[in-house]
């Protein structure tokens, strides 16, 4: 009697276990024939093509892009936007104080700025951090940065009007406001590679301007002759 009790307790868990196994091959193979895979986040670096042959990474259009009248605060909270830079040759370079790759070429940039800073060039680095002007100064007061001038966009609107993916993303700005070049990433700004590209670009967009400045009035002078 006994032993009929234990096959009975034998066949019914062999009962229960091939049940479960048919109800685990159902739902995986039939009510869920494709089950979605994960999809592995991976991190994509973007480069800069190096096509300036000054060693610079700058990505050179082959015709100058148009770039929105964004707006920022200076340092004394007046509102500006590039139009307030026309007739220079401007190095834009989008930052934030929390980004580490844009606090070590911070420094960088400031000596630039001393070096080539005036007339005709202007490095206008344009901070993103939403608290603004007081974040900026205190982290210029901890580098000593002095040559460089404040520049803020709390809103960090900036990032979408000019297609921003990433920080620190620097544009070259024409004189007429057009951009010119773009570089994503940092990069030694007080190199002499790269201080040599500039000086050449502010002497050919400063040619360029001459040359857009004179052709109305020879145009003029040829129609007057006729």
């Amino acid at each position: 009697m006994i032993l009929t009790k234990v096959r009975k307790v034998v066949t019914t868990a062999s009962l229960l276990a091939s049940l479960a196994l048919i109800s685990l091959v159902v739902t995986k193979y039939w009510i869920n024939p494709s089950p979605v895979p994960e999809v592995a986040t991976v991190p994509v670096t973007l480069k800069a093509k190096p096509s300036t042959g000054a060693g610079v990474n700058f990505t050179l259009f082959k015709k100058p892009r148009p770039l929105s009248e964004f707006q920022f605060v200076d340092g004394e909270g007046r509102t500006l936007s590039l139009a307030d830079f026309r007739g220079k040759l401007v190095l834009l370079n989008i930052w934030a104080t929390w980004c580490v790759p844009c606090r070590r070429e911070m420094p960088a940039l400031d000596r630039l700025q001393a070096k080539l800073g005036g007339k005709e060039f202007e490095v206008l680095a344009l901070s993103i951090d939403k608290e603004g002007s007081v974040a900026v100064k205190a982290f210029y007061e901890e580098l000593e940065l002095d040559a460089l001038s404040i520049y803020v966009d709390a809103s960090t609107k900036v990032t979408r009007e000019i297609g921003i993916v990433g920080i620190p993303t620097t544009l070259l700005v024409g004189r007429d406001g057009n951009e010119l070049a773009r570089l994503v990433g940092p990069a030694e700004w007080d190199d002499s590679k790269i201080i040599s590209f500039l000086r050449k670009q502010i002497t050919r967009t400063k040619q360029l301007q001459t040359t857009s400045i004179d052709q109305p009035t020879n145009d003029k002078t040829q129609e007057n002759n006729r």
